[in-house]
């Protein structure tokens, strides 16, 4: 059984899980006990408001129960992307509205997660030769549309791809850039990106270089 869930909220993080360990929790994060639905919900204004706060971490009861309450009232989306390397252990990424991100996009209809990852990335970066590896993780993020709250869980796969292959930015996506970088070039994407991405490149560097 999953023993956490952590979900970006407008570049602030809400955590599901057991009783923290408060030496370990990073500065101006609140952790509160939780009995109720509306204790929840309650949770969820408090990192709205509160402008000094960076995240919150919530327990007290079965955590698919917590996560089952903190879901209440968002929409559900399933997304899928990539975490592309090539033969010198570079990471593929696209520049897209200013930031530095990986490839990814919606899963369609009646479509699986392994194959909307693949053709997220060949659609937004060219490429065509690729090897899906395995399931690398998995992110939650919230953003709202059209008056509706969305929740998205985006499968990431860890892929390998062949940098001798001309590269294509998706523009009409928005995306201006698509490059290798190397790993001078991820240590900086860190400061010039999501902060829901940071896990990713956490598994990433992890599962190709050995470093978590």
């Amino acid at each position: 059984m999953r023993q956490t869930y952590d979900v970006h909220i407008d570049g602030k993080q809400f955590t599901i899980g057991g009783p923290p360990d408060l030496r370990a929790l990073p500065r101006n994060w609140l952790v509160l006990r939780v009995e109720h639905p509306e204790e929840m919900d309650l949770a969820k204004k408090t990192l709205a408001r509160e402008d000094r706060l960076r995240g919150i971490h919530v327990f007290g009861r079965e955590v698919e129960e917590l996560w089952q309450w903190f879901r209440r009232g968002f929409r559900p989306v399933q997304a899928a992307g990539g975490a592309v390397t090539d033969d010198r252990g570079r990471l593929l990424a696209i520049h897209r509205l200013g930031r530095w991100d990986l490839p990814k996009g919606k899963v369609e209809p009646g479509e699986d997660v392994r194959t909307a990852a693949m053709r997220e990335v060949r659609e937004e970066c060219g490429l065509r030769t690729l090897d899906t590896q395995r399931a690398l993780c998995e992110t939650w993020h919230t953003y709202p549309r059209n008056g509706v709250q969305h929740l998205k869980c985006t499968h990431w796969f860890l892929m390998h791809g062949d940098s001798s292959e001309p590269l294509a930015a998706q523009t009409e996506e928005d995306i201006d850039q698509v490059r290798w970088l190397d790993a001078r070039e991820v240590k900086a994407m860190r400061g010039d990106t999501y902060p829901s991405l940071v896990p990713v490149l956490n598994a990433w560097e992890a599962a190709v270089h050995g470093r978590a």
